[in-house]
């Protein structure tokens, strides 16, 4: 019993002393202190920095270059606690952890708060008792953490709780195969977070995202008659409706077109340049209506994004799902991962994620494209080769 006590005791009396210390530097430093569980986050990434020696991404946190505000700190923490203790549950999802979606942060107490701290400290003081061999997430990791450290720098994300995850994430799966984690993680994120679920993704996992990169050309039969068509791979709306044959999988209300080519099996992605006022972009399955003005959404077999008005993204759920407008992009990349069941929509030239549909698929699915713009074209385009990088470290330029 009093061992159990020391051990609440302890990280108590050095809490109390970093706080005083907190105090005391940021006096010094004439910046703010900082509050308990923002100090506990410091902790927290000081104890796993021992696990991804090549990579020092998390020194920047518990060196305190990289702060965050008390409300993400509790949001970390809430969530992690969550995982963990539902890792101890027999888990749903190929032995990924899962998230407790049912709870949200803004309804947790302080005395959730406190709960999850003790939870992580319980894990933390199993973590620390394994050899450093036995928990070292291996270079696949390293490098997107590498890589996240470099575009935090640089300012293309504004804080390090992606990196902090993904160390996280890796140490509770504690998978055999090391080799596939960063892209493992990326389809938990998503499946676990379908909105804005990663502000960046490490190069390492965007150029597996782009192996699948596949030529699609719109199929002119299913196009609607009022648009202009060029190369099979531009589009905008015209004054006037052509004159074709009216076959059975064209559009003739929405106007939309189809890819020539349908799927069903295997990973795909390619990239589209759209307008700033009205698009729609994502999959039709082959059993879908393409007649009439009936709304394209989940019941009716489409997964898409639309943008109206220039300001207005959806998820075309149903009821649609709004997403903020910080997420609207010029140049989207569409991934399929048919056998997974997720269909994901990036910002193809900030690399971040937008939107994921989780479904289990058995139809045919065709990319769809949709515009009324009558002045600026969509435009499918092939993803970019990737080029052999120079750089010593993390690439400094893309």
């Amino acid at each position: 019993m009093m061992q159990c006590f020391h051990f609440m005791v302890e990280p108590a009396k050095n809490l109390t002393a970093k706080i005083k210390e907190s105090h005391k530097k940021a006096k010094n430093e004439k910046r703010e202190p900082l509050d308990e569980d923002q100090l506990f986050v410091v902790d927290l990434a000081r104890d796993l920095s021992r696990v991804c020696q090549k990579s020092a991404v998390l020194d920047n946190i518990w060196n305190q270059d990289d702060t965050w505000p008390t409300p993400l700190c509790r949001a970390v923490i809430l969530q992690w606690a969550s995982i963990l203790e539902n890792k101890k549950r027999p888990m749903q999802t190929d032995g990924w952890p899962e998230m407790d979606e049912s709870k949200q942060p803004d309804v947790y107490n302080e005395d959730d708060v406190q709960h999850g701290k003790a939870v992580i400290l319980n894990w933390i003081k199993d973590l620390r008792a394994q050899p450093e061999q036995s928990v070292w997430p291996g270079e696949p990791v390293a490098k997107a953490l590498e890589d996240l450290q470099s575009a935090w720098r640089w300012g293309r994300v504004p804080n390090l709780v992606s990196a902090l995850e993904l160390v996280m994430w890796t140490l509770v799966l504690q998978s055999p195969d090391k080799d596939t984690l960063p892209q493992e993680w990326l389809m938990w994120k998503q499946r676990t977070q379908k909105i804005g679920s990663i502000p960046y993704i490490p190069q390492p996992v965007w150029d597996w995202i782009s192996d699948a990169a596949v030529e699609v050309s719109l199929d002119l039969n299913t196009a609607n008659p009022d648009l202009l068509i060029t190369d099979d791979k531009r589009m905008r709306c015209g004054f006037e409706r052509k004159d074709i044959p009216n076959y059975h999988q064209r559009f003739d209300g929405w106007w939309c077109a189809v890819g020539v080519e349908g799927f069903t099996s295997g990973r795909y992605y390619w990239e589209v340049e759209v307008g700033e006022r009205d698009w729609r972009l994502g999959v039709a399955k082959e059993s879908a209506l393409r007649k009439g003005f009936k709304s394209l959404n989940t019941n009716t077999g489409y997964l898409t994004l639309r943008l109206e008005r220039g300001t207005e993204l959806k998820a075309l759920t149903v009821p649609f799902t709004a997403l903020p407008p910080g997420l609207i992009s010029r140049k989207v990349g569409i991934y399929l991962d048919y056998d997974q069941g997720q269909l994901s929509f990036y910002d193809a030239e900030k690399h971040f994620h937008i939107y994921t549909y989780n479904e289990h698929f058995t139809d045919k699915l065709f990319p769809l494209f949709g515009t009324v713009e009558i002045i600026k074209d969509l435009v499918i385009r092939s993803p970019a080769a990737k080029t052999e990088c120079l750089c010593p470290t993390s690439c400094l330029w893309g």
